[in-house]
C-alpha cells in the first residue's frame, strides 16, 4: 500500500503547529473497502486526509480522533459490526478496528514522507502508547490481545512510459491523476512539450540506443508505446535487465510476433518473453489514446496489486 497523501498531510499540519492524530485500520471483520494498514490523518481543526470507508464513518472517525487528541492518549475503537456505536453502520455489514494515535512531537510523518519521496519501503508499528516509524518493510501483523501491530507500506506504482504519439501523453496524464508516479522518454518534441506543461517528468530520446536513460525499481512498470517499432528493440532489451513488476508494449499480435523473433534472436529467453504483456491493456484493439491509456493503466494497477514485493524488501 502507499499512503503518501495522508503522511504528507500529517507532516504539513505538524509544521503548522497543529496537533494531529494517525488513524490506522488494524483489523477487518467481514467485507470492507479498506485493508488493515490503511490510514487517515486528522488535524485538530477537523481537517483530514484519507478515507476508511465509502463515506459511511469518516465523520465519526474524525470526531473520535479529536476526542483522542483532547485526551492525549491512544485508543482502539470498533466501528460497524460489534461496535458500541449502534447508530453507525457499515452497509457492507463488516466491522473495522481502528487505532487512534495522537502524534504529539513524533517524527513518524516526516520520516514516512522522506521514505515515500525516496521510494523506499517502510512500516508503521503501533502499540497502546505510540506509533513508530520502522525503516524496513514488514508484513501486516496485529495482535488484538495486546493492541500491538505492524503495517508495511510499499512505494506507489511508477510508470516509465517510453514511446511517441498521443498515447504517451494520455497514459502519463492519467497515471498522474490516479496518484501514480509517471515519467516519460520520447523522441516526440510535441509530447515532450505537453508533458512539461503538466509538470510530468520527461526526457528526450534522440536515438534508439539511449538505454542509459532507462531507470527503474521493483515498483516500476515499463510501458513501450511506439508505432515505429524500430525504436524499441535496444530499449526493451535493457528493460528486461532492470527491476520492474510490469513490462508491456503496444502493437497488434503480428507486430508482437515480429518483436518476439527479434528479442529471441538477441538472447531473450522464452521465459522472459512470457512475462511481457503485449498487446498492452485489459481490453485490446483500443484505437483512441484515452481508451488505450485507461486499458493500460488498469492492467498495470492490477499487476501491482497482485505482485508479491516481499523479496524486494530485502
Amino acid at each position: 500500500m502507499h499512503s503518501g497523501e495522508e503522511f504528507e498531510f500529517l507532516a504539513a499540519r505538524q509544521e503548522q503547529g497543529q496537533a494531529t492524530a494517525l488513524v490506522t485500520v488494524c483489523a477487518v471483520q467481514g467485507s470492507s473497502m479498506r485493508n488493515p494498514g490503511s490510514i487517515m490523518g486528522v488535524a485538530e481543526d477537523g481537517s483530514f486526509a484519507g478515507s476508511l470507508s465509502g463515506g459511511c464513518i469518516e465523520n465519526a472517525v474524525v470526531a473520535e480522533a479529536l476526542d483522542a487528541l483532547k485526551a492525549g492518549a491512544s485508543r482502539m475503537v470498533r466501528f460497524g459490526a460489534g461496535s458500541p456505536y449502534l447508530d453507525i453502520k457499515l452497509p457492507c455489514g463488516g466491522g473495522l478496528d481502528l487505532h487512534f494515535q495522537p502524534l504529539g512531537q513524533s517524527d513518524l510523518a516526516r520520516r514516512a514522507t522522506g521514505a515515500i519521496a525516496a521510494r523506499l519501503p517502510f512500516s508503521v508499528a503501533i502499540d497502546s502508547g505510540a506509533a513508530r516509524f520502522v525503516g524496513r518493510w514488514s508484513g501486516t501483523a496485529f495482535d488484538p490481545a495486546t493492541g500491538e501491530g505492524v503495517f508495511g507500506h510499499w512505494p506507489r506504482p511508477r510508470l516509465l512510459i517510453v514511446g511517441h504519439g498521443a498515447g504517451v501523453e494520455a497514459l502519463a496524464s492519467l497515471a498522474q491523476t490516479m496518484g501514480c508516479a509517471a515519467e516519460a522518454l520520447t523522441p516526440d518534441e510535441r509530447v515532450e512539450r505537453q508533458l512539461r506543461e503538466r509538470n510530468i517528468p520527461v526526457r528526450r530520446l534522440h536515438r534508439p540506443g539511449q538505454t542509459e536513460l532507462l531507470g527503474s525499481d521493483p515498483w516500476s512498470a515499463i510501458v513501450f508505446l511506439f508505432h515505429d517499432h524500430d525504436w524499441e528493440t535496444e530499449l526493451i532489451l535493457r528493460a528486461f535487465e532492470l527491476p520492474h513488476f510490469y513490462l508491456g508494449a503496444m502493437g497488434g499480435r503480428k507486430a508482437h510476433a515480429n518483436r518476439r523473433r527479434t528479442l529471441r534472436a538477441s538472447g531473450i529467453t522464452e521465459e522472459q518473453l512470457f512475462t511481457m504483456r503485449a498487446p498492452v491493456g485489459l481490453f485490446h484493439s483500443s484505437r483512441d489514446p484515452q481508451t488505450l491509456a485507461l486499458s493500460t493503466l488498469a492492467e498495470v494497477i492490477r499487476a501491482y496489486q497482485e505482485t508479491d514485493f516481499s523479496a524486494a524488501a530485502g
